[in-house]
């Protein structure tokens, strides 16, 4: 499993257990008075050291003033009037050490850190106001945890500018074989049909991190029939998976002419429309942990299967996908994500673990896979999604100012 890039903003409460009837805790206090408020550091039930800190713009960092290294809790209390986004930075280069975000008025949150030699300092950021750094503190001894640099919107608009063209490029392709598609079933030749949807629905698959940019018309090429009345039934049930069960479950050619022609419809609404869209850049890294997320919890569990066996090939597609996010993202990613070798090394371990599985130019259904493969499968991907989380971190944005 990878080293974290930096201490998360998703906070997870820990509950200490014991035995029935018998709890032993162990709680050491130690009172100091600092501008007349008591504040305290004290080993908690979890055994860490905690020390309650101000998040205010008047007094931002307030109440650390006995520094340990290691491994320690801050409890992070905001007693302004304002929601506020708080990191743990080196004052001199600004490299995040640690986070929390939406930290509400009257409220405290724990953020756990690894601390050694060096120095730091509370930035507090509260809503609609400027940057507040609290006093530098030092530590003279240990080993600190990982820290990387500030990844702001700045950082990113180029890369999603770039991304964004390669998308266009991509709707060039998608719009050509789906028509290829439509026009099989136009001319009533289902077999025909059958051999074109499979590159038209990985064309668009490959496009994964514009999905949040597509806005309704994602669900109407691409949508499945969860949580529709009438299922696979449905009148709303349309596009790749409408055409894709009625190909592989008897329909006739006829009853397939209308969707073929709305979703060729859709795509070639959707590349006219794509020059005047604008992609979140901030969305950017996340979507590169997304994509195979969501490989994972769809594709592998066969929940977006409707007859055609195709979601191995979807998963090598989604690959693609991820590989065309992080090549921009890759600048930013060097200096920043230790783990980035591992990560592509991991990369090359699914896309060959993936080709396996397609046998004489023909891809394995996913129920068909025997113990062993399927598990090496989910070994190999669920390990490469872990790999991943670390750069939605990295490259979320954040404010400097």
């Amino acid at each position: 499993m990878p080293v974290p890039a930096l201490a998360s903003r998703r906070v997870r409460a820990r509950t200490a257990g014991g035995l029935v009837g018998v709890v032993l805790l162990l709680v050491a206090a130690l009172l100091v008075t600092t501008l007349g408020e008591a504040r305290r550091v004290r080993a908690a039930a979890d055994g860490l050291p905690h020390t309650t800190v101000e998040v205010s713009p008047s007094g931002c960092g307030r109440g650390w003033d006995r520094p340990v290294a290691g491994l320690q809790v801050f409890d992070l209390r905001n007693t302004s009037g304002r929601p506020a986004e708080v990191y743990l930075v080196d004052p001199r280069d600004r490299a995040v050490y640690g986070e929390l975000e939406g930290l509400a008025p009257g409220t405290a949150r724990p953020l756990t850190v690894r601390l050694g030699k060096g120095a730091y300092a509370f930035m507090c950021l509260p809503d609609d106001t400027g940057a507040v750094t609290g006093p530098t503190v030092r530590i003279t001894t240990g080993k600190s945890g990982p820290a990387a640099a500030a990844v702001t919107a700045h950082d990113l608009i180029p890369l999603a500018i770039d991304y964004q063209k390669w998308v266009g490029t991509g709707l060039d392709e998608v719009v050509r074989l789906t028509g290829r598609l439509e026009d099989a079933i136009d001319r009533g030749d289902l077999d025909g049909a059958r051999t074109a949807w499979l590159p038209a629905h990985l064309a668009y698959q490959r496009l994964g991190a514009a999905y949040g940019a597509f806005g309704d018309a994602g669900g109407r090429i691409d949508g499945t029939d969860a949580g529709l009345p009438g299922g696979v039934h449905d009148p709303s049930f349309a596009g790749f998976h409408r055409i894709e069960y009625g190909l592989w479950h008897g329909r006739s050619a006829g009853s397939l002419r209308a969707p073929a022609a709305a979703l060729l419809e859709e795509v070639r609404a959707l590349r006219a429309d794509w020059a005047g869209t604008r992609m979140d850049p901030a969305q950017l890294g996340l979507r590169a942990h997304e994509i195979l997320e969501d490989t994972v919890q769809f594709e592998l569990t066969g929940r977006t299967d409707y007859g055609s066996g195709s979601n191995l090939a979807t998963a090598r597609a989604a690959l693609d996908g991820t590989r065309a996010v992080l090549s921009r993202l890759r600048p930013l990613l060097v200096t920043r994500y230790p783990g980035l070798p591992a990560l592509d090394r991991q990369l090359d371990r699914a896309q060959r673990t993936l080709d396996g599985l397609r046998v004489q130019g023909r891809w394995i259904p996913l129920d068909r896979l025997d113990r062993t493969r399927r598990r090496q499968l989910d070994a190999v991907l669920g390990d490469l999604v872990e790999r991943l989380a670390p750069v939605a971190t990295l490259c979320d944005p954040r404010r400097t100012a």
